[in-house]
């Protein structure tokens, strides 16, 4: 099992930029792949970013192609979220998310019911 906690989420301007982190504990990180999601007030939650493990594979949601990069970083146990060039309608609460991995796997995973794990979340306001 593994725990995690978002952090570096606050309110910036519009064209902004901010760093969201994912801390992971309890469990060897490496056998995770990892993912991020957002959900804005009165909608549902929605994938954003994902990484996958064993080739570093990378997949974004067409509205943050160009402008968000996922990375991991297991030497710290975490994994980050750059976000640029921040619109408003960026403003969610940002979750990170977990696979546990009991298989080798090259590949990422981009829907809410294929994770174990999420964060509580941290809230992105991007302001006109």
């Amino acid at each position: 099992q593994v725990q995690l906690v978002e952090s570096g989420g606050g309110l910036v301007q519009a064209g902004g930029s901010l760093r969201l982190s994912c801390a992971a504990s309890g469990h060897t990180f490496m056998h995770y792949a990892m993912g991020w999601f957002r959900q804005a007030p009165g909608k549902e939650r929605e994938f954003v970013a994902a990484i996958s493990r064993n080739g570093g594979l990378t997949r974004y949601a067409d509205s943050v192609k160009g402008r968000l990069t996922i990375s991991i970083d297991d030497a710290k146990n975490a994994a980050y979220l750059d976000l640029n060039n921040l619109k408003p309608e960026d403003t969610a609460v940002y979750f990170c998310a977990a696979k546990e991995l009991t298989y080798y796997s090259t590949t990422y995973y981009y829907a809410l019911g294929e994770y174990d794990y999420w964060g509580q979340g941290t809230q992105v306001t991007v302001s006109s």
